[in-house]
């Protein structure tokens, strides 16, 4: 999407990030260009305008910050941002040897798009794609179970990114069903996501019926869950007067299960430059306001293919960093997430806890039977 600049504009701006700065087009931002980066008081600014500073920033760091990000993730090793709290050292911590970042959302959000784009940014792989998409010609099964990303594309690398079947807006309720099981019990390679009504796909197809008997896979604690979000498929429905699609994102991104793993999951919304600048940028403040979270923290506008279907690397610097800077910020809270080790001490009190309870329940169900049996007596003796 074109931009209208003035003269004055382009000279302040580095014209090779022109092209994918589309926000510059938007009807406030001569008036947050008077406000200037470095405005104290945040608080003050509209949602409008505090949109346009974020992506502000992450157009003034794309150049250069992409390649500090990209040194930092292939130097990083699970626990690396880890702060010391409370006088525990590193060694006590239960730090997993490769933090796992989940991508999840419904079905055509643009999952594997993401993965592709970073493998293309973070891995310098080029124009391979490595997650198979929607669009692709694939068989059926390829989208049906979990999928295990090194990005990095090194041994030492101490993260991994999991791309997941996508969801039913129509099945919400089996979408936090499958998701809490995912949080709680934790992934693996080819773990099958398997849904009501896959029953004649699974049994005529005998290599996904391989895959699933495939037990062999490490299974991973999930670490952090990244939300992506078809923002012009939410846009399009509310237009029409369709808010089930923003109501089914809702209750995902605020589920108790996600909540629990991290209490603030990342928003990626995608496919963004389907929509004109204006409703690119009220889309994702409605989005975000009703999601109750800020518009600009932990929320990333990301296109993940060019116009002509190529991956977004170093056709748009914006994209590429913001890519990055979502992988470094995950690995980041995850590691500030980490709890201690349980030693001998913390299980003698956990079993000892436990005893307690059921010597609590057992007694209870005790008096009730002793309080049945007396008002029984009674009964009959009057």
């Amino acid at each position: 999407m074109k931009n209208q600049l003035s003269s004055s504009d382009e000279d302040d701006y580095p014209s090779s990030n022109m092209v994918h700065c589309w926000w510059r087009s938007a009807s406030k931002f001569e008036d947050y260009c008077r406000l200037k980066l470095g405005l104290p008081d945040i608080s003050s600014l509209t949602p409008r305008l505090r949109v346009l500073r974020e992506l502000e920033r992450l157009a003034l760091l794309s150049d250069e910050g992409i390649n500090e990000l990209r040194y930092k993730l292939q130097m990083y090793k699970s626990g690396d941002f880890w702060v010391p709290t409370g006088g525990i050292k590193k060694e006590d911590m239960d730090i997993p040897p490769v933090i796992t970042i989940l991508l999840v959302g419904f079905s055509s959000s643009g999952k594997s798009s993401l993965v592709n784009l970073m493998y293309s940014v973070l891995g310098r792989t080029g124009l391979v794609p490595f997650a198979q998409t929607s669009s692709g010609s694939t068989k059926n099964f390829t989208t049906m179970y979990m999928e295990e990303h090194n990005i990095m594309r090194s041994m030492q690398s101490g993260f991994c990114v999991y791309d997941s079947r996508g969801f039913d807006y129509d099945k919400i309720g089996e979408a936090l069903e499958e998701l809490s099981s995912w949080m709680s019990d934790g992934v693996h390679h080819n773990q099958i996501c398997s849904r009501s009504g896959d029953g004649n796909l699974l049994k005529n197809d005998e290599e996904f019926a391989a895959l699933r008997s495939c037990s062999k896979f490490v299974t991973r604690r999930v670490n952090f869950a990244m939300v992506v979000v078809n923002i012009f498929e939410v846009y399009t429905a509310l237009r029409a007067g369709d808010s089930e699609k923003l109501q089914a994102t809702k209750q995902l991104f605020c589920s108790p299960a996600l909540r629990k793993c991290n209490e603030n999951p990342m928003l990626i919304l995608t496919h963004g430059d389907l929509l004109t600048d204006e409703e690119r940028i009220e889309s994702r403040i409605k989005l975000c306001e009703h999601l109750g979270i800020s518009e600009s923290n932990g929320v990333y506008d990301i296109a993940c293919l060019t116009e002509y279907g190529f991956l977004a690397e170093e056709t748009d610097p914006v994209s590429a960093y913001a890519v990055g800077e979502a992988v470094y910020r995950a690995l980041l809270i995850s590691d500030r997430a980490h709890f201690p080790n349980h030693n001998l001490e913390d299980w003698a009190i956990f079993i000892l806890s436990r005893l307690v309870s059921f010597l609590g329940i057992l007694f209870a169900f005790l008096a009730q039977i002793c309080t049945a049996l007396g008002q029984h007596r009674n009964k009959f003796k009057y």
